[in-house]
């Protein structure tokens, strides 16, 4: 069955999905949008370096995306508009890693798979790649589940429940590198962030509780990438992107939902 590159396709962007899922619904409720993007973006900077040193494209790209999460997290406090400071790193990662691939030599390199995925081009090995990062995702994210919506919910509540809010964001940064590193291949560094948003926020009308909210986010991040590919293949489009129309298109639908019921 694995022979097949479309099912190697849908099973890679449904790994990404049921990761992006509930990661992706802390993103929206905490407001970090630009933090998404920022981390994103500073994985071009890892595949870089991946290639410059011959390692593992996963690592490379993990390794960046944490340490400008990191970064961010660091800097957000010490006087620094955190819009400004995101913008700032965000941009100036992506330049800096499209400059230093030029500078690599001796090995071929798409620049437009990594910037807007080539799903169509995922491996055995890929897939469990993405399946493994995915599966460290959600036991990472249902694990501290519960800490996480408190701390979300209001700190000062976090404190006094025990819980420090500062690791469950040290979390959220871990899994969210995770989760770019795995998806990297599928939508590319510049599509990372709406697979991230889009369906959370396409769930969050057909929902009642945070729970609902993710299953909705997981839901709609699959059918995302089934129709985007099948899309793909019809009207010969890039696969990538088209994923995230159709993702873009079901937020139109649930928003229209939403203002119906309401």
């Amino acid at each position: 069955m694995l022979d097949d590159f479309m099912v190697r396709a849908a099973l890679a962007g449904a790994g990404v999905a049921i990761a992006a899922a509930p990661l992706g619904c802390f993103v929206v409720w905490r407001r970090m949008a630009y933090f998404g993007d920022a981390t994103a973006h500073a994985a071009i900077l890892g595949v870089a370096m991946s290639l410059a040193f011959s390692m593992s494209i996963f690592i490379g790209s993990m390794t960046v995306a944490l340490m400008m999460a990191l970064t961010v997290s660091v800097l957000s406090g010490r006087g620094y508009a955190m819009d400004t400071l995101l913008g700032v790193l965000a941009h100036s990662a992506l330049a800096f890693g499209l400059v230093a691939v030029s500078f690599i030599t001796g090995v071929r390199i798409d620049l437009m798979a990594y910037l807007f995925g080539d799903i169509l081009a995922v491996t055995r090995g890929d897939l469990a790649v993405i399946w493994g990062g995915a599966a460290i995702v959600v036991a990472l994210i249902g694990w501290r589940w519960s800490a996480l919506l408190t701390a979300t919910l209001n700190e000062d509540l976090a404190y006094a429940s025990g819980i420090n809010p500062k690791r469950e964001q040290l979390v959220l940064t871990f899994a969210l590198a995770i989760t770019v590193a795995v998806a990297i291949k599928v939508v590319g560094v510049l599509l990372i962030a709406a697979m991230l948003i889009i369906p959370a926020a396409a769930g969050r009308p057909l929902s009642r509780t945070p729970e609902g909210m993710a299953i909705a986010a997981g839901a709609i991040g699959i059918f995302s990438v089934i129709a985007g590919l099948r899309a793909a293949y019809e009207f010969d489009t890039p696969a990538g992107p088209s994923i995230v129309c159709v993702a873009a298109l079901t937020f139109l639908l649930t928003s229209v939902f939403r203002n119906v019921r309401a």
